[in-house]
């Protein structure tokens, strides 16, 4: 049998149970001809590139397949059937991956990095400008009136 990574993408008013309802589906016609499912993945809501279908976000799912051919042509079939499936995309791979996606790996990543505080301009060292000493101004003493910075010459 073939392995293949297949994702795809829900609409994002669908909800999270229908979108486990959809894996499941998929996940069972996979097993029915005589396949399986080693790894899901769900990617949660994510903002797409373009508005696909009228949709901004998407709710996003990673199936690992080790499944005859047949079944990737059923799977298919099904999603552009189904009306809550924006886009779907099945490549054929060598060999699965082994522990966390790429995309599950970034999620972890970034969610360290928010737990250290390093997430929002604000929290980085430093903070924004709003918290140097003596305001914003800082020590550059008052503005010269308009008039005055016009009528100076370099020379005098």
């Amino acid at each position: 049998m073939a392995l293949y990574e297949h994702v795809f993408l829900a609409r994002q008013d669908a909800s999270p149970q229908q979108v486990e309802e959809l894996t499941a589906q998929m996940t069972g016609i996979v097993e029915g001809l005589g396949g399986k499912v080693t790894k899901t993945e769900n990617w949660g809501v994510r903002s797409l590139t373009y508005r696909m279908n009228k949709n901004r976000k998407a709710h996003f799912v990673l199936l690992n397949i080790d499944a005859p051919s047949a079944a990737i042509a059923e799977i298919e079939r099904q999603e552009r059937i189904s009306e809550d499936v924006i886009r779907y995309l099945s490549v054929r791979v060598e060999e699965l991956e082994e522990g966390p996606s790429a995309m599950m790996r970034k999620a972890d990543r970034d969610r360290e990095r928010d737990d250290r505080g390093g997430g929002f301009r604000g929290e980085r060292e430093g903070g924004f400008r709003g918290d140097r000493e003596g305001g914003f101004r800082g020590d550059r003493g008052p503005r010269r009136p308009r008039d005055e910075a016009e009528t100076t010459t370099d020379g005098e």
